[in-house]
């Protein structure tokens, strides 16, 4: 079947990850984030304002939590968010979590959002402490213990072909794939590290 669920802090790497995991397995790839970023758009409010308001709001995250499950049930997929190896906990074959220095993520998401760090900073906090508050009210557990996780990468000096070869050592234990081969960086520059 092929589940693979790839959670993390802001900015540690999970999008672009599990598409380039995605890609290599010839699975589907699912974005919590993006839906989430999505419902907010709908909505006419900001990210944050969409973490505030599912605090009070929960069927926000059961809505979203429940398309990602459904997306997951069909199998040869990886899915991609904050939650998503809690709510898949059951049907994940594999669960990856994602960390990186703060400074580093406030860099990352300046970047690819074309602001300054400050800022992100602001927001990499805000949201970290409203899903902190959000899930443990809702589910009941702590986004800080990773004792469900198989993988634990932190990403702050690794490069994206690196991760994705990390992963995909540990899948080719665990879920047969013909799209695996020994050459996993295929399409990627590789550099070594010391």
């Amino acid at each position: 079947m092929g589940v693979i669920a790839i959670s993390g802090e802001a900015a540690s790497g999970k999008t672009t990850i599990a598409r380039l995991l995605a890609w290599k397995l010839g699975y589907r790839a699912v974005s919590i984030g993006e839906l989430f970023r999505k419902v907010a758009q709908e909505r006419g409010v900001s990210l944050i304002e969409l973490h505030r308001l599912a605090e009070t709001d929960h069927s926000i995250d059961r809505m979203v939590d429940s398309y990602a499950l459904e997306e997951a049930k069909a199998g040869n997929v990886v899915v991609e968010g904050h939650l998503a190896a809690w709510i898949l906990k059951d049907i994940a074959d594999i669960k990856v979590y994602l960390k990186a220095n703060e400074d580093i993520r406030a860099a990352r998401l300046a970047n690819r959002d074309g602001r300054n760090i400050s800022d992100a900073m602001s927001e990499i906090r805000a949201r970290e402490g409203s899903n902190r508050k959000r899930y443990k009210d809702i589910y009941g557990f702590d986004v800080r213990d990773l004792s469900i996780f198989d993988l634990v990468i932190d990403t702050t000096r690794i490069d994206p072909p690196n991760v994705l070869g990390v992963i995909l050592e540990y899948v080719k234990q665990l879920i047969p794939s013909p799209a695996l081969s020994e050459d996993y960086s295929s399409g990627f520059k590789r550099e070594r590290t010391r």
